[in-house]
């Protein structure tokens, strides 16, 4: 009763009572009383609270926030030893705190990491994860090289690394007393004693806690000293000085008594024996009182006997009956937790087929994009070295088919990226209308090719300008349209956007796509959304495709929120639709136009490429030397990191982020210590965890995706010049 009332009265003493409630709705609030619940050991109601302060930063779009209200959840979840939980909320922390400007937060996420390794025992990652908080730290210009070393050197003694362990132990002891701003050098000494004492240096080891001692003391760390103590008597019982080890012994007894008592208030021996003369004379009282009251209650001695005679042999009864109820409830609760065991093996070996699945396919993928950048690089300087006429046919026949196999890569990744929960919607301003216009004219050419009618049919009560996600919403309309023009020939396909209801703040929007084309047979219909599913062997061989891109839009579709349906008739057509909710935009959509350059930019410049791939060193060099561009050619990033720390000439970098050695990002990491104009362009073929804001984060200036477009490319290269 007491900490409800405490909970009810907090909002009121730590904002006042005349808060507005979008000043005490906020993020910080939340974490603030995640904390204050976590002190009074309310754990589950800690927990409820950084999960509102997520919602509300998420709700709010504030990044920061979200960081901020999961990185208070892990230190929950690490208070609960649930590590596993901890590196998880962590990871994600990390995630949000990556997008913005490198900072301390950013560095203590990876450190906490760190520490829930330790306590799994899984040294390696932990080292890992310590090593990042350092290299985030090195960024800030802070100095923690003192601190991490000593989590490192614990963590190399405790799997067996002790030469490594005292080498970073003996560095931090060396520093001076009065630059030990983290208190490390008392641990320090007492991590050299416990290594002295597991090999038998016996007087090292008093020596190393001696010193421990002393440090600790003047920290007025009483927790380090206790356990100081204890080592102290142990040694020096090895050693057969009994008279130190008492004296230790007992020190670090008193001292533990006395910090398990430090808040409970002393007597004084006077009022202590005042205080027993009290309840002596109390107690005399009592027994008179007592007395008195016997001789009363004997008169109803017998009576009081035959009702609790009455009353053992009824609880008797129910005693037994419970007993059996209780055999059978057993019983049951035993079957039931071999069942939820069974079920919880049956989803965890579900879980790791899917990851593994996922993860396989998105390796196959990426790997799959290194030797397609060669094929599509290399036809295209082909096909601008002016070919015979009898080689068109086949050039172009290669280029169609890389193009292909990268449309499948692309949607195999796709797919991966959005089961993986590696997606998340964007809420940003468009215009709906200008969406489709722009989606209808970039596919004029393909529906001319069919000799089909394109239209739109826009309600005019939708409004202009709405918040939500624009790319997938492309993604949808580009994959519906593209199958309606490929199946239909000589006939119409028709876009609709109906208003299905409008709010104060947003609108209920029916979007179709419906076209008069060949139909899906009923039989087929269930499983259309299916991946690679596309009605038949004889349609897939006669219209072509991967059969992916339904799957993705039904994916998408209810990512937003929406439900996808479809009707369609053999010979009639076939129509699409789904319905979402859009928010009210508030401010008019600029629409960007793409930046011409000119050859004259390129001509003359001098670009360093680091790239590990023989085939895609010649691809790339042949594709720079048609523009005018002269360049150099690294396989790795250590290289790279020394010719560009000394003066160099090149305007430009192409760094390729997959290399032997430290990979690219962390050779770009390196070379903005020094410089931080110089452009650096990433190379990648981007893979289920990678993506854009990630690795410019790390200090790349653009990124070009493997295997390239040769003219965006040059639009890049020539942008960022």
């Amino acid at each position: 009763m007491k900490w409800i009332c405490i909970l009810l009265f907090l909002p009121i003493v730590l904002f006042g009572q005349k808060k507005s409630a979008k000043e005490v709705d906020s993020v910080s609030y939340f974490i603030q009383l995640a904390n204050f619940n976590k002190k009074t050991n309310n754990y589950k109601s800690a927990l409820a609270f950084s999960q509102k302060a997520y919602n509300y930063a998420k709700q709010n779009k504030n990044v920061k926030g979200q960081a901020n209200a999961m990185f208070s959840l892990g230190l929950t979840y690490f208070d609960l030893k649930k590590m596993n939980d901890a590196i998880e909320t962590f990871n994600k922390s990390a995630e949000l705190y990556g997008v913005l400007r490198p900072s301390t937060d950013y560095a203590l996420c990876y450190y906490n990491i760190g520490l829930c390794y330790m306590n799994l025992e899984e040294f390696s990652k932990a080292e890992i994860n310590f090593n990042k908080a350092q290299s985030i730290y090195t960024i800030l210009k802070i100095d923690t090289t003192q601190f991490l070393n000593l989590q490192k050197g614990i963590l190399y003694k405790n799997n067996g690394q002790t030469d490594l362990a005292s080498k970073l132990f003996n560095e931090i002891i060396s520093k001076d007393d009065s630059k030990d701003i983290f208190k490390t050098k008392a641990e320090a000494y007492y991590q050299l004693g416990t290594i002295e004492e597991t090999l038998n240096h016996n007087n090292l080891s008093a020596n190393y806690f001696s010193r421990a001692l002393r440090l600790s003391e003047q920290d007025k760390n009483l927790d380090q000293k206790v356990k100081i103590l204890l080592e102290l008597s142990k040694v020096y019982e090895r050693l057969l000085d009994l008279k130190k080890s008492y004296a230790y012994l007992k020190e670090h007894l008193n001292l533990k008594d006395s910090l398990l008592h430090l808040n409970n208030q002393k007597l004084d021996v006077n009022d202590y024996v005042d205080f027993k003369e009290s309840e002596r004379l109390k107690a005399i009282d009592q027994m008179t009182k007592e007395n008195e009251a016997q001789q009363k209650t004997n008169r109803f001695a017998k009576l009081i006997t035959i009702l609790a005679i009455s009353l053992i042999t009824i609880l008797s009864l129910l005693s037994l009956s419970l007993y059996k109820n209780n055999i059978i409830r057993s019983q049951s609760n035993t079957v039931l937790k071999e069942k939820n065991f069974e079920l919880q093996i049956a989803k965890d070996n579900a879980e790791k087929a899917s990851k593994a699945r996922a993860e396989f396919l998105s390796t196959v993928s990426h790997e799959l994009r290194t030797p397609l950048n060669a094929i599509n690089g290399i036809t295209h300087l082909l096909l601008e070295d002016n070919p015979k006429q009898n080689q068109l046919h086949y050039l172009n026949s290669l280029k169609f088919s890389g193009n292909y196999l990268l449309t499948f890569i692309n949607e195999i990744l796709e797919i991966n990226r959005i089961e993986s929960s590696n997606i998340e919607i964007e809420y940003i301003d468009f215009n709906i209308k200008q969406l489709l216009t722009d989606i209808q004219n970039s596919m004029a050419e393909i529906a001319s090719k069919n000799n089909n009618k394109f239209t739109l049919e826009i309600d005019e009560n939708i409004p202009d300008i709405l918040l939500g996600d624009p790319t997938k919403l492309s993604q949808i309309f580009i994959n519906l349209i593209n199958n309606a023009l490929k199946f239909t020939k000589n006939g119409e396909v028709a876009v609709i956007a109906k208003l299905v209801e409008t709010g104060d703040d947003f609108s209920r929007i029916n979007f179709a796509v419906r076209d008069t084309g060949i139909g899906i047979p009923e039989e087929k219909q269930e499983t259309i959304f299916e991946s690679f599913s596309q009605g038949s062997i004889e349609i897939n061989r006669k219209y072509g495709g991967t059969g992916l891109g339904l799957t993705i839009v039904k994916k998408l579709v209810d990512l937003l929120g929406g439900e996808i349906n479809l009707t369609s008739k053999v010979g009639i057509g076939t129509t699409f639709d789904f319905e979402i909710n859009l928010l009210h935009g508030t401010e008019e959509v600029v629409v960007e136009k793409v930046k011409l350059y000119s050859d004259d930019i390129l001509k003359g410049k001098h670009i360093l490429v680091v790239e590990d791939n023989k085939i895609n060193q010649m691809v790339t060099k042949k594709m720079l030397e048609k523009k005018g561009i002269t360049c150099q050619i690294i396989d790795n990033g250590e290289d790279a990191v020394e010719i560009l720390s000394k003066e160099n000439p090149f305007d430009l970098v192409l760094m390729d982020v997959h290399l032997p050695g430290i990979n690219g990002t962390i050779a770009t990491q390196k070379v903005r210590e020094y410089d931080i104009k110089k452009p650096i362009i990433a190379l990648t073929a981007i893979s289920l965890n990678e993506n854009r804001e990630m690795l410019l984060s790390f200090g790349m200036t653009d990124v070009i995706t493997k295997p390239f477009e040769p003219e965006n490319l040059y639009r890049i290269i020539a942008a960022n010049l």
